[in-house]
This record gives C-alpha cells, sequence and structure tokens, in this order.
C-alpha cells in the first residue's frame, strides 16, 4: 500500500481478520469488514466535499464509532484529524477550530448548538451532523455515507506526515495544538503492544474520552491494531462500566483514579465477576495507596503510568507486577522510549536527586501546530522534550514523578511539592479527594493550603485534618489552612485543573502562624 499512515489500518484489517468484531456501542457491533467499508465511504463523502491532503477534520462528540472513522477518514486522505473536547464552550471550540483552520467539522446531537456556532465564528466550510441534516445547514452523516462511493483509496502517505492535532487542555492560557504525526501514533501503539502485552482476543473497555489520548492511543488504537475488540461507552458510569465488564468479558480498560474509586464504591463492586480482566491501566495521577489495596483485595492490580500529549502520549509504565514494589512509582520508560532526570544546570539528576524529566523517542510530537516559538521552547537544544515536571529516579532506574514544576512553591526557602502533600491528605479516611496549592504569605513568602473533598457520610474539621499530617510530613510541607469543597474542576480526562483551584481558592486569609 501506497498509504502508511493508521489510515491504512481498517483496510490492513480488513484483509488479515474482516469477520472479527472490530467496535461494539450501545448494543450494536461492527466487524473489521464493516468499519473498512464505512471508512472508505465517508473517506469518498469528504473527498467530494474538497477535503484533501492537509486539510483539517475536526470532530466534536463523545466516544462513537464515528469518531474512529472520521479518525480513520482522514487518515485515508492524508487529511490531519483534530479531535475536540466536548467540556468547550462555543468560544473555545471557535479557537481551537480556527488555529487549527479545520475546513469540516463533525459532531454528535448533543454538541449541536455549540457546534453551529463555533464553526460560523470560524468559518468552517462544512458541518456534518450525527443526528441528521438540520436547518442549520448541516450534512447527514449516515446520509453522506449512504450516497458516497465503496472503492478502494490507497493516497500516498508518509509516516512523518501529520496525522493528528490534538489541543492541550489548556489549563493555563489558550490551548496549543500538538502535531502527532502518523510515526508518532503507530510507535505509541507498538510500545503499549510490547510493555502492555495486548492480544489479539483482547475486549477493550473505553470510557476515557477519546479526544485525549490516553483514552485513543494507549487503549483504543492499539487493541485495533492488535485486531481486538473495542467497546465504546459514551460516559464513564460507574454501574455501566461494571455491567460491561461482566457482560462484555473485557480484558483490558484505562481509567483514572477517580474512575476506579467511584466503581469499587458501587454497591454491586463485590459481587461483580471482574475475573475476564486481565490489565487495568491508571494514568493521570498516582494511584492511591488504598485504591490499590481495594483492587488487590479482588485479585486486580494496576499497572500504572506516566504520559503528555505532547509524547503521544505514552513515556513511562510500571507493570503490575512492581505495583506493590514500587508502589509511587510512574516505572521505567517504554520500549522505544527514552527519559532522563536533569538538574537546572542541565546535568543529569543521581538517584534520588529531584530534576525535570526530559522525553526522547519516535513518539514525541513533530511540534506545536503554527507555533515555532512554542516548539522551541518546548525542546532542549539536543532535542529532549522538556516534560515541565519534577521526578527523581531510584537506584534501580524507577522514575517518581514529584510534581509539576509550576506547582511547586516555596515556603521558608523550602521547595514543598502538593503532589506529596496530598498523597498523605488522602491518608485520612474523611478526604475523598484533595488539591493542596500556594498562596501568598508575608512571612514564609508562601504557605501551602489544602482544598479537600469529604467522603461522603463523614465529617472532619480543619484540625482534625491537618493534625492527621504532623507524623507523617514535615512541618513546612503540612498546609496552614484548609478549604472544604463539594468538589474539585477536573479536566475531561480526571486531571484536577490547578489553575483554577487556584484562581478560586487562593484568598488572602492564610494562616500566618507556624509551629
Amino acid at each position: 500500500m501506497l498509504n502508511q499512515g493508521i489510515g491504512s489500518w481498517p483496510a490492513r484489517r480488513a484483509r488479515k481478520t474482516p469477520d472479527r468484531v472490530a467496535v461494539v456501542h450501545e448494543g450494536r457491533t461492527w466487524t473489521y469488514r464493516d468499519l473498512h467499508e464505512r471508512v472508505l465511504r465517508l473517506a469518498h463523502a469528504l473527498r467530494a466535499l474538497g477535503t484533501g491532503r492537509g486539510d483539517r477534520v475536526a470532530y466534536l462528540g463523545p466516544n462513537h464509532p464515528a469518531f474512529l472513522e472520521t479518525l480513520f477518514a482522514a487518515g485515508a486522505l492524508g487529511a490531519v484529524f483534530v479531535p475536540l473536547n466536548t467540556r468547550l464552550t462555543a468560544p473555545e471550540l471557535a479557537h481551537n477550530l480556527s488555529d487549527s483552520g479545520s475546513t469540516v467539522l463533525l459532531h454528535s446531537p448533543d454538541r449541536a448548538e455549540a457546534a453551529r456556532t463555533a464553526a460560523e465564528e470560524a468559518g468552517v466550510r462544512h458541518r456534518i451532523a450525527l443526528a441528521g441534516p438540520d436547518d442549520g445547514g448541516a450534512l447527514g452523516y449516515e446520509e453522506i455515507l449512504a450516497g458516497a462511493e465503496t472503492g478502494d483509496l490507497d493516497e500516498t502517505v508518509a509516516p512523518e506526515d501529520p496525522c493528528m492535532i490534538m489541543y492541550t487542555s489548556g489549563t493555563t492560557g489558550r490551548p496549543k495544538g500538538a502535531v502527532l504525526s502518523h510515526a508518532n501514533i503507530t510507535w505509541n501503539s507498538i510500545n503499549v503492544l510490547v510493555d502492555i502485552d495486548l492480544a489479539g482476543d483482547e475486549v477493550t473497555l473505553v470510557a476515557a474520552p477519546l479526544f485525549h489520548t490516553a483514552g485513543l492511543n494507549m487503549t483504543c488504537l492499539p487493541t485495533l491494531l492488535k485486531g481486538g475488540r473495542v467497546v465504546l461507552v459514551g460516559a464513564f458510569d460507574a454501574e455501566h462500566v461494571l455491567e460491561l465488564i461482566e457482560s462484555q468479558r473485557v480484558t483490558y480498560m484505562f481509567g483514572v483514579p477517580t474512575m476506579y474509586d467511584a466503581m469499587a464504591a458501587r454497591p454491586r463492586w463485590a459481587t461483580t465477576d471482574l475475573s475476564s480482566l486481565r490489565t487495568l491501566s491508571c494514568g493521570g495521577a498516582p494511584v492511591p495507596a488504598r485504591t490499590i489495596a481495594t483492587y488487590l483485595d479482588r485479585g486486580l492490580a494496576f499497572s500504572q503510568g506516566y504520559g503528555m500529549t505532547e509524547a503521544s502520549p505514552g513515556v513511562l509504565y510500571l507493570d503490575k507486577e512492581q505495583t506493590t514494589a514500587k508502589a509511587g512509582s510512574a516505572g521505567v520508560p517504554h520500549f522505544f522510549t527514552d527519559t532522563r532526570v536533569v538538574l537546572p544546570d542541565g546535568r543529569d539528576a543521581g538517584p534520588g536527586e529531584r530534576g525535570e524529566i526530559l522525553v526522547q523517542g519516535p513518539n514525541v510530537m513533530t511540534g506545536y501546530w503554527r507555533r515555532p516559538a512554542d516548539t522551541g521552547n518546548a525542546f532542549t537544544g539536543n532535542h529532549w522534550l522538556r516534560t515541565g515536571d519534577v521526578a527523581r529516579t531510584d537506584t534501580d532506574g524507577y522514575v517518581y514523578i514529584v510534581d509539576r514544576v509550576k506547582d511547586m512553591f516555596i515556603s521558608g526557602g523550602e521547595n514543598v511539592y502538593p503532589a506529596e502533600v496530598e498523597d498523605a491528605l488522602l491518608t485520612h479516611p474523611a478526604v475523598a479527594e484533595c488539591a493542596v496549592i500556594g498562596i501568598p504569605d508575608p512571612v514564609w513568602g508562601e504557605v501551602g493550603r489544602a482544598v479537600v473533598v469529604l467522603t461522603p457520610g463523614t465529617r472532619a474539621d480543619e484540625d482534625d485534618i491537618l493534625g492527621h499530617l504532623k507524623d507523617r510530613l514535615a512541618k513546612y510541607k503540612i498546609p496552614k489552612s484548609l478549604v472544604v469543597t463539594e468538589s474539585l474542576p477536573r479536566t475531561a480526562s480526571g486531571k484536577i485543573i490547578k489553575s483554577v483551584v487556584r484562581d478560586t481558592y487562593a484568598t488572602d486569609r492564610a494562616d500566618r502562624s507556624r509551629p
């Protein structure tokens, strides 16, 4: 085939395992033959609308087979796929559409109004609605597929060509579009296949959103490359996920700690048949010790990882056999990926020393879309990607993510890493979720403030929770004040948005005393 990109995957799978089930969604199934035919139809329909090599095709909606069909159809044409975060407002969507220069927008019915508004503002030429044609000028998705050709397409697509523009979550400033090539995504999938050892009979539950790299590139695409089955869930619901694990005999899934905690909190947790599960992968944040223990009680161990959009996203991986022995670690680099931990002067940090983690490998992005200055700042002079994360290694080479560089604060001359404090707070039985931020203090420069969500049915006050830390942390690390809230702001991938926490809770009423 001339197409060496991921747009050729459905055709390659259809000739190899045409009758094997590729996708399951809301009780319906699609074989690899079905997927290939629908991708061909959509690619022909997009080409009839003027879409060709290098054009950007955007998609807005929850997990759905059409998301994958659009990704592969764009790849079949040599076009560039732009997945959009469903939580964004119309102005935010318009920015991403305009910034990427998307000419086509496909969208689900639940985001129709925002899609129409954003498309008009950004000058998108064609809007395609999954729900069918509308009076705003949208074409119908199934209608254009029904009228399209099914002839073979084999455009020349090179591995280094851009495959998708995936926008960072934008927790600080305007989001930037990370350009991931076909090679980036392919090598990331190979890393997953090697390190997680996915099989051809894999049944992968995809409950994390596909518009983020973890949901798409760490679970869905590697499974399809291997010829397994993906079970798409439109939105995470703990009860429904437990039902699907049992009924679909799920073998592999990815989630963030809050998802796994929600599953374990359901009444049916103790009775659900989980015997089919082979791999539970977790990312986005370190898995709390209590979550690890809860799943170990059911005979399930986590494989953990660390990644970022700019690395497609896999950087580090901790095999489930090391979950207990290397508790708190994000693991070692993926097979074809390399990392360094460097001190501010550029020297490699020794075991136990804290420095910024750098990444290099064939899965690392080509750069930020139309942002040469930002791209230059993202890499060192010798082409290592700066992560902005503080890490340390142990004597075995296992990497421990300490915190974000920007989240660290200095109190009385001492560096305080919020992630360490948050992990200690989560050992209190009344603390369900928490975030620690630095706030101004006239004496110490900055002091910590804990923002916590209480476990349902529990009661605890500031003295009780902060007192719990006295034998666990050095005094300068213990927050000087605490705020209880009903929920913490999170991205769609489950990460706490620290910038919003700071904007909301970093007032000037910090306790100025220090024990």
